[in-house]
């Protein structure tokens, strides 16, 4: 029996209709439009049909999903702008502040796949409500913790990966299961640019909190307000599309959940890429750190330098991936991990440039807006422009898989371009960089002091000598 009354609960895709009959206008099928050749391209009308939702409440669906995963990232930012405080208040030292981060992070790992399985087999919408109630009120206990009760702040952060991991794994296949090839890509890409916009708002938002309230325990207790209204939102407004309806002809069956092992021999196949960027991001970094290491000894400019060259040394790497990719699968693996080693080289080296040029009272800021730039120059805006870029080469091409593959790795050659655009400017910045980093020492050290606008002071007689006053109190 696969009707609903045998089906669980939770399994269940709300408040949508059982689907089309086959031969519906707009849908692939032997009575309707002759789409058989791409069964992904469906027009509003049949996207509609399917998943029960019309375009406005599609579109309603990804601003809440939007909304939460801003609200995802400014939670999992918050700690970081108020560090300090929270060093002062437990008397930890960097190496225990610092576990706060990796507590999480690991729970976050550990619990991603738990609610992978889960996400593939029963109702998103109510795990979701369930994870994001739950953070809340996990966040919004963890700013009562007593200073003498340090570890349950760090029991806490650990149990805020469970929030995070049920929303994390599943948001985007609700997105999946709503639209369809370019119309997918482009929500995506909205989706995720909540990423860095959310991360540079939770160091904003801590650290300005804290401020204003004058105690940085209120800093932790502006999302979890927003979290109920995320939770408020999600149960009204998301409805769960039936999964894949909207990737299979009318007439095929409903797609069944298989075993998990099935689910993870499948997903090995596919995972070499994967495998790849793990191993040379742990090799990239740590390469990049230990030469940089050796160069300080004898070149001041060495981080940018090191930088610069990975950068630039990435770029044919990159290109010669794609230049080879239909050709031999190999070597196109093997350019890759050249490429992603080399590329990897600057990741740690940029945080160690931004801490040593900005002084302590602003660092939490300038990561803030370093994180903002370098995703809004990034991954916020590049899956899409690399998409547009791909359709408008098709557009003069005959259609065919070829002509698909081709377009897609033409434009993906642009990251090639703006890898080693990337190295040029690293190599600027070596130029600058011994002058930036003294003067930050100089500030902290107190023997520098910042000047007002150069407008706003004039030179004026007092005493038997020059001295610079503002320009009002002369007016007055």
């Amino acid at each position: 029996m696969s009707g609903s009354d045998s089906t669980p609960f939770l399994s269940q895709a709300d408040d949508t209709d059982d689907g089309p009959a086959p031969g519906t206008p707009g849908l692939p099928g032997p009575m309707g439009n002759p789409k058989s050749e791409d069964p992904e391209v469906l027009d509003r009308e049949g996207l509609q049909r399917i998943t029960g939702l019309s375009s406005g409440r599609s579109a309603l669906i990804v601003a809440v999903l939007c909304y939460i995963n801003l609200l995802n990232y400014m939670d999992r930012f918050t700690v970081a702008g108020v560090l300090p405080d929270i060093e002062q208040f437990f008397a930890i030292g960097d190496g225990s502040s610092g576990l706060i981060q990796t507590v999480f992070i690991s729970s976050y790992m550990v619990l991603a796949p738990v609610f992978g399985y889960l996400g593939d087999r029963y109702n998103r919408k109510y795990l979701m409500c369930g994870g994001i109630a739950f953070w809340s009120l996990v966040t919004l206990g963890s700013s009562f913790i007593p200073r003498e009760r340090f570890w349950l702040l760090l029991l806490t952060r650990g149990l805020v990966g469970v929030g995070e991991a049920s929303y994390s794994t599943i948001a985007p296949t609700l997105i999946a299961d709503l639209f369809v090839a370019d119309q997918r890509s482009r929500m995506l890409s909205v989706f995720y640019f909540a990423i860095p916009v959310g991360s540079g708002l939770g160091y904003i938002a801590g650290s300005k909190v804290k401020d204003v309230a004058g105690d940085w325990h209120w800093a932790l207790r502006v999302t979890p307000g927003l979290g109920v209204l995320a939770v408020v939102l999600l149960f009204l407004v998301v409805r769960e599309p039936p999964r894949g309806a909207v990737e299979r002809h009318s007439d095929s069956p409903p797609l069944n959940p298989t075993s998990w092992w099935a689910d993870l021999r499948a997903l090995a196949r596919n995972l070499i890429f994967g495998l790849i960027t793990c191993l040379t991001g742990v090799l990239g970094v740590g390469l990049g750190v230990e030469i940089s290491h050796r160069l300080r000894r004898s070149n001041p400019r060495a981080d940018p330098l090191v930088c610069a060259a990975g950068l630039l040394g990435s770029a044919p790497f990159l290109f010669l991936s794609l230049a080879s990719a239909r050709g031999s699968i190999v070597a196109t693996y093997i350019f890759i991990f050249i490429g992603e080693t080399l590329l990897s080289m600057n990741w740690a080296i940029v945080a160690d440039i931004l801490l040593y040029v900005v002084i302590p009272t602003r660092r939490s800021t300038a990561e803030a807006f370093q994180i903002v730039l370098s995703h809004l120059l990034g991954d916020a805006g590049s899956p899409y422009l690399i998409g547009s870029i791909s359709d408008r080469l098709r557009r003069g091409w005959p259609p065919s898989f070829l002509s698909e593959f081709r377009a897609l790795q033409f434009s993906l050659m642009l990251c090639a371009f703006v890898g080693a655009l990337g190295g040029a400017a690293f190599l600027g910045t070596a130029i600058f960089i011994e002058g930036d980093r003294r003067r930050a020492q100089l500030h902290v050290q107190g023997l520098l002091q910042e000047a007002g606008p150069a407008d706003d002071r004039i030179v004026v007689p007092q005493r038997g000598r020059s001295t610079r006053v503002p320009v009002s109190s002369v007016l007055i």
